[in-house]
Order: C-alpha cells, then sequence, then structure tokens
C-alpha cells in the first residue's frame, strides 16, 4: 500500500481499498462517494479480488451525516439467469444502516451485439445510499417542460379519498425541470479506453458530483480505476481521494490528470 499521487487537492492511493479506508481514512470525514466496482466476474482487472462487505462497512464508518454514496452496478447473466448480487449488495447496504435515498438506472449510449433470447443490455443500476437524509441535494434542472408558459392545475388525492388543489396550483411552469432518475449517458471514448477495460463516462461521474456534493468537499472512489472520479471531482472544484489496488490503473489515471485542466 502507497500513495501514488499527491497534489492539488488529490490523493490517489496503490493499495487494497479496505486497507486503505482504515489506516489512511478518518471517520465521518467524507463528504461524497461515487464508484463502480468490478461486477460479479465479468471482468478479473488484472486478477484482483475484493471484499464486498468489508468495502461496505468501511463506507459507513468514513461517510459523514448526510454524505451519499453512489454504487454503479450491473449483473452478470450465468447460466441463463442474472445473479442478482446488485441487489442484494444494495439491500446488504440498508441492513447496515444506509437509506435506499434512489435506484436510478444508467442507460447506455451505445451499439450493444443483439440479443437472440432477452432485450438488449443497456442499463446499468445506480443505487443512490445516504446515511441518513442528505446533506446536499443540487439536483440538475436542464429537461425541458413540455407545459413551459402554462400555470399548475389538476389535483392531489388526501389520505381518505377526497381531492385537494395541486401543491402548486396557479404557479408558472418553468422552461426546465429536475431531471428524471433515468439517465442516457454517452460512453466518453468507449470501453478499453486509455487501457482500461471499462471506463464509466466523465459525465456520468461530473453530473452526480455535482448533484450530491458542493465546491471544496471530499470526494471518494474506492475502485479508482483510470481515475474518471478524481479528474471530474477535482474540475467540480472538490478536493478528491482514490483508491486503485492496480498500478498499471494508477499510472494510467495520472496521465489523464495532467492531459487535463489540473496542473
Amino acid at each position: 500500500m502507497s500513495v501514488y499521487y499527491d497534489k492539488n487537492g488529490i490523493t490517489l492511493h496503490n493499495g487494497d481499498n479496505v486497507q486503505v479506508m482504515k489506516e489512511c481514512v478518518a471517520d465521518a470525514s467524507i463528504d461524497f462517494v461515487v464508484t463502480s466496482p468490478p461486477y460479479d466476474n465479468l471482468r478479473t482487472y488484472g486478477g484482483h479480488s475484493w471484499d464486498f462487505e468489508g468495502v461496505a462497512q468501511q463506507l459507513w464508518r468514513i461517510i459523514k451525516p448526510g454524505g451519499v454514496v453512489v454504487w454503479i452496478v450491473a449483473d452478470a447473466t450465468i447460466d441463463g439467469s442474472e445473479t442478482g448480487t446488485s441487489f442484494r449488495q444494495a439491500l446488504r447496504f440498508k441492513e447496515i444502516g444506509f437509506r435506499l435515498h434512489d435506484t436510478m438506472i444508467y442507460m447506455k449510449d451505445a451499439l450493444q451485439f443483439p440479443e437472440s433470447v432477452r432485450y438488449g443490455q443497456v442499463a446499468e443500476f445506480m443505487f443512490v445510499l445516504a446515511k441518513g437524509p442528505p446533506a446536499t441535494t443540487n439536483l440538475i434542472a436542464d429537461r425541458m417542460n413540455v407545459s413551459y408558459g402554462r400555470k399548475v392545475t389538476g389535483t392531489n388525492r388526501n389520505p381518505d379519498g377526497t381531492m385537494r388543489p395541486a401543491a402548486c396550483y396557479g404557479n408558472d411552469i418553468p422552461k426546465y425541470g429536475n431531471r428524471f432518475n433515468v439517465c442516457l449517458v454517452a460512453n466518453s471514448k468507449g470501453n478499453g479506453v486509455d487501457g482500461h477495460p471499462a471506463q464509466f463516462p466523465e459525465a456520468l461521474a461530473r453530473d452526480h458530483i455535482l448533484s450530491w456534493s458542493n465546491e471544496g468537499d471530499i470526494v471518494l472512489d474506492p475502485f479508482s480505476g483510470s481515475g474518471t472520479t478524481i479528474k471530474m471531482a477535482k474540475l467540480m472544484g472538490r478536493k478528491a481521494i482514490g483508491i486503485e489496488i492496480n498500478e498499471s490503473y494508477c499510472e494510467i489515471a495520472v496521465e489523464r490528470l495532467r492531459q487535463g485542466v489540473l496542473f
């Protein structure tokens, strides 16, 4: 275990994520986590294994009250059946104490090989987990309202079945509303970019960082990979901690930072 890089508010550790969090990250010190762990055995990532239970317990320890963890996962299909590992992980987080604040869908804007027995697999889950009510919610409002220019009408139903005017009755409908929880995001540069087999899009990391943290907050990615999270955190004015066990991926991350506007 070693500090691979430490400069300008970014720290990148090369080592086992559970051990690094135990030894290097203080209790209740992290504002926000966004990460995409290896899914089942879909990829070996250099032959390294990881401990879900250990990671989950450490995330509960280090996240601040009101902090948010975005856990981006999918399932392998084995003998014709999806494993369901993603759901088991989400339920285990709830058992540990996290709230399941939202279940979002990341829909990939990418060509998929055709399936003969099921519809094309283009979605992954993004479990938004919170340690109590989220302290920060900067919801992105860039969805065009089809009713822009009108006023709110309609009714809501009371618990006893009677009706009442809508909560915002008579208000002007704004031009843009908050996004929905299904995100259509194009892959940044495609899979395998920069020597990493499954880099997730920079826009995905950026939008979650903007939504669940503020400038100056500390963002952590315990599966840092090629450094997408730490790169976008820095660009968005946050501090960042990345943990990656594969040294070659650490090299990729530092090179990506050098190519950006961080130095």
